[in-house]
């Protein structure tokens, strides 16, 4: 069977989302290991309660972001996992550590890229008055939330929203379509193929997958 590994910082709601189609065998692999930069991550508790090994990077025990980098190669390679998975992680992956694991990196982000990459994407799309807000899964590349994206989804915004509701009703549709995309991959549906995603062996458009099957 192939596995996976989930990097996490936080509360790990995705993690749960993906753990539970796990367990009931929406993905057609297995986490293998969950790692994280922060040692208090609701996430690692997720993990251990779901019998998942996890892995703590401590920033304070490197000298530099590539020393730090290195250290979670050396034990993911332990793993050999077929894809690794960021939800919710919220370093940003050095240039060596990107091109070394290239087209397996896969991550979520809250905004209709390439609008609003970064931090506060929820408060940019309420200060901006948008309708609307998006998350977005594309594949990791050596620019911040610039590769290739392979799936969309979109909820609305109502007046009245604070960044929080905005969040809730984002998270539920992250949790409905990172599975999905895992899955994708694991099949062998879906590649990175000359900085383009492509699934069933056809390039996918600028903004994912479009399809309303």
């Amino acid at each position: 069977m192939k596995n996976f590994v989930v990097l996490i910082s936080g509360n790990g709601s995705n993690l749960q989302a993906i753990i539970d189609a796990c367990q009931k065998q929406s993905i057609a692999a297995k986490i293998s290991a969950v790692f994280s930069d922060n040692p208090t991550a609701y996430g690692l508790e997720r993990a251990k309660q779901a019998a998942i090994p996890t892995v703590v990077m401590h920033k304070t025990d490197y000298a530099d972001n590539h020393a730090y980098d290195a250290s979670p190669m050396t034990e993911i390679a332990r793993y050999q996992p077929d894809l690794i998975v960021l939800a919710g992680y919220m370093r940003i992956l050095t240039p060596h550590f990107v091109s070394h694991y290239l087209g397996k990196i896969i991550n979520i982000h809250p905004s209709l890229l390439p609008k609003y990459p970064g931090l506060d994407t929820h408060r940019k799309a309420l200060a901006n008055e948008d309708k609307e807000h998006v998350t977005s899964i594309h594949f990791v590349t050596d620019k911040l939330d610039a590769g290739p994206i392979i799936l969309q989804a979109k909820v609305p915004i109502f007046a009245g929203d604070k960044p929080q509701d905005i969040i809730a009703r984002v998270q539920t549709q992250e949790h409905r379509i990172y599975p999905l995309v895992i899955n994708w991959f694991v099949k062998g549906r879906l590649a990175m193929v000359n900085n383009s995603a492509f699934l069933d062996g056809c390039k996918l458009p600028e903004y994912g997958y479009a399809n309303e099957d």
